[in-house]
């Protein structure tokens, strides 16, 4: 079991002991609850267990399978099946871009994966970078690091969102030294 796996397992544990739940029960109250969409039951755990938002949303991806993660445990999935999938349609020709990016991460050293539904979290004891599909035909690039300057190409997140800043690439030429400096240094802070 990889440090990613252990920790998703040990919050689960925790969701159990904080709600006196097993997971199987807490799936079926959700499964229950008529509700579809995400966020209504984020919400409705937390007010009903007195979640936090990440616990909420970890359990609803759990019960509903919806995180990638969940969903390529269950289907035996692999990270380039999970890809193949991210990448389809319209959104194929970001691929190559995509692999640009993971090559300029590959180097930094050692990181796990964990697939999302629609692109995949990058971690080291943290998340340091979220990478898939993003709007206007654009690849979409989140980075977690403080005390950097936002610019026209960093652009810098609200409080309390996935990552602190946004990069979008349209092009294997904005694969430069830049976004590998805010690549490393996003992978340096996550330790």
């Amino acid at each position: 079991m990889d440090s990613l796996d252990k920790a998703r397992a040990t919050q689960l544990l925790n969701i159990q002991k904080k709600t006196g739940k097993s997971l199987e029960e807490l799936r079926s109250i959700i499964l229950s609850s008529g509700l579809q969409k995400h966020g209504e039951i984020r919400k409705l755990m937390i007010d009903q267990f007195r979640l936090g938002f990440g616990d909420a949303t970890m359990l609803v991806h759990y019960a509903l399978e919806s995180d990638g993660q969940s969903a390529a445990e269950a289907s035996n999935a692999t990270i380039d099946d999970i890809l193949n999938d991210i990448y389809s349609g319209s959104k194929a020709n970001l691929r190559p871009l995509h692999n640009a990016v993971m090559d300029a991460v590959q180097v930094l050293g050692e990181f796990s994966i964990a697939p999302k539904k629609g692109y995949l979290s990058l971690r080291r004891k943290r998340q340091f970078a979220m990478i898939g599909p993003g709007t206007k035909g654009r690849l979409e690039l989140g980075l977690n690091m403080k005390g950097l300057a936002p610019n026209e190409r960093l652009i810098e997140q609200p409080a309390g969102g996935m990552c602190q800043y946004k990069l979008y690439l349209s092009s294997l030429e904005e694969i430069d030294e830049e976004l590998v400096h805010y690549l490393r240094t996003a992978f340096e802070s996550s330790n």
